[in-house]
């Protein structure tokens, strides 16, 4: 392209400087030529009186020998003498004496400026003045030289321009290039600096604007996979517990066995889905286990929204079951005010499997736990604790694809993204009852931001203990 803009630059240059210059050239050797015509014209105009003011012969060589200083003036006089060397030809000097008229012809060296003068008696003299070629193209040779100069400035100044001009092109083409190519290759981080004239620095906005959506699109492709991988867990859970219940029979180190290997895959699925295809190749070559970020689940849907007190309901009503198979002692309780929040209920649902199902992967048997729902003036807040360890770091806890514990740390990770695809927020702190607590703030759907008293309704499920009860 570089050399195709300088080659084209160098013709449009050279036709137009031709197309230009030559008739210039032509014009101004026209101009100094009729200057040298005019010039001897007048020197022949000025020597015309002295034929009829000195008639003889003798004075009258005698003042045109002081008049005419170049030597190039000749006198053809009526009795067919003349007065100093003539360059025209008799046919020339006939034609002015019959035409009596002046006339200028092309002589060897020159031209001749012939100029009839009529006498007494009918008779005509004839007044030449030669004038050389060196007189007819006096500077010529200098003014079409400066010219040559200039044209060929102009052509090699156009080219020079043109070609800097193509370079910009070329490079931030070739940039484009090279970043589209990384694209396609799997690098997400590429971007491009736009350069260039206008329309290409407007294609590189519109590359930088598709690389970052395309990250985006497969960021949140890649999260959604893990998150919805992460919710298989929770019948994975019940499933290993219901395996630890069936007693030593033949068949359950076989299916004890295959829910392990189960898990492993599942935790291979979600680790490859947050792995960036740019790095994943990289990342399995040495062993370490990649850290994606994206948006967790997908943000709020119009329209869609859930009552928070219900999904949590159901879900710990799910989890009772199990609590009460390794004596657990789980509590609910939920406010009886409308918790509706601008989530689907399978969103909600995640969260309370999530953070329930940390609790029965992270503590021992018999440790209790506590889910809660409350109502705010702006948020609804699902609080889970037990009196488990702990979280000794919540900050790293919080970190999407950590954990302290050996899971796939996507568990807190998805109640952060559902709080915050809310403008909410998640807590990690320590809880009255000696463990962990998380507090998970989802912002009320805008229709039902209210002022509104605080009911309570309390639901105990459990392990059959003297102090609590369970459904």
């Amino acid at each position: 392209m570089r050399s195709a803009l300088a080659t084209v630059a160098l013709a449009v240059t050279v036709m137009v400087t031709v197309s230009f210059l030559v008739p210039l050239a032509l014009l101004l050797r026209t101009h100094v030529q009729t200057q040298a015509m005019l010039a001897a014209e007048q020197r022949v105009a000025a020597t015309m009186p002295l034929l009829t003011l000195v008639p003889d012969q003798a004075d009258l060589a005698a003042a045109v020998a002081r008049t005419d200083t170049t030597g190039r003036l000749c006198i053809h006089l009526t009795d067919g003498s003349r007065l100093g060397t003539t360059h025209s030809g008799t046919q020339l000097l006939n034609r002015a004496v019959q035409g009596r008229t002046a006339l200028i012809g092309d002589v060897p060296g020159g031209r001749d400026y012939l100029q009839p003068v009529l006498l007494g008696h009918d008779q005509i003299a004839v007044v030449e003045e030669f004038v050389p070629d060196s007189e007819l193209n006096r500077g010529l040779t200098r003014a079409w030289t400066i010219m040559a100069l200039l044209a060929t400035s102009l052509v090699v100044g156009s080219v020079l321009v043109a070609d800097r001009l193509g370079a910009r092109v070329v490079r931030a083409s070739r940039k484009l290039s090279h970043a589209a190519a990384a694209l396609g290759a799997g690098d997400l981080d590429v971007r491009v600096e736009p350069t260039g004239p206008p329309d290409l620095r407007a294609v590189g906005d519109a590359f930088n604007t598709m690389a970052d959506r395309v990250r985006q699109l497969l960021a949140t492709e890649r999260e959604l996979v893990a998150d919805l991988s992460h919710r298989l867990r929770t019948p994975m859970t019940a499933l290993r517990l219901a395996a630890e219940r069936i007693g030593p029979t033949p068949a359950a180190p076989q299916l004890a066995k295959a829910v392990e290997q189960l898990e492993d895959e599942l935790d291979a699925i979600i680790v490859a889905a947050r792995t960036p295809l740019s790095t994943r190749s990289t990342r399995a070559e040495s062993g370490v286990a990649p850290r994606a970020t994206g948006t967790g689940l997908p943000g709020p849907a119009p329209g869609e929204s859930c009552q928070v007190s219900e999904v949590a309901a159901h879900r710990v009503g799910f989890w009772a079951v199990l609590a009460e198979q390794q004596g657990r002692v789980c509590t609910f309780e939920a406010t009886d005010e409308p918790t509706p929040v601008q989530l689907p209920g399978d969103h909600v649902a995640a969260v309370v499997d999530a953070l329930v199902g940390n609790v029965f992967r992270h503590t021992p048997d018999g440790t209790r736990f506590a889910v809660s729902v409350r109502r705010t003036a702006q948020s609804v807040v699902l609080v889970v604790e037990d009196d488990g360890p702990g979280i000794a770091d919540p900050a790293v806890a919080l970190s999407r694809g950590t954990s302290g514990a050996g899971s796939t740390g996507l568990g807190l990770d998805i109640a952060r993204s559902a709080a915050e695809s809310t403008r909410g927020r998640l807590r990690i702190g320590p809880g009255p009852l000696g463990g962990a607590r998380v507090e998970v703030d989802l912002a009320l759907a805008a229709q039902d931001r209210r002022p509104l008293g605080r009911r309570w309704r309390n639901r105990r499920r459990g392990a059959q203990k003297p102090r609590g009860r369970h459904g």
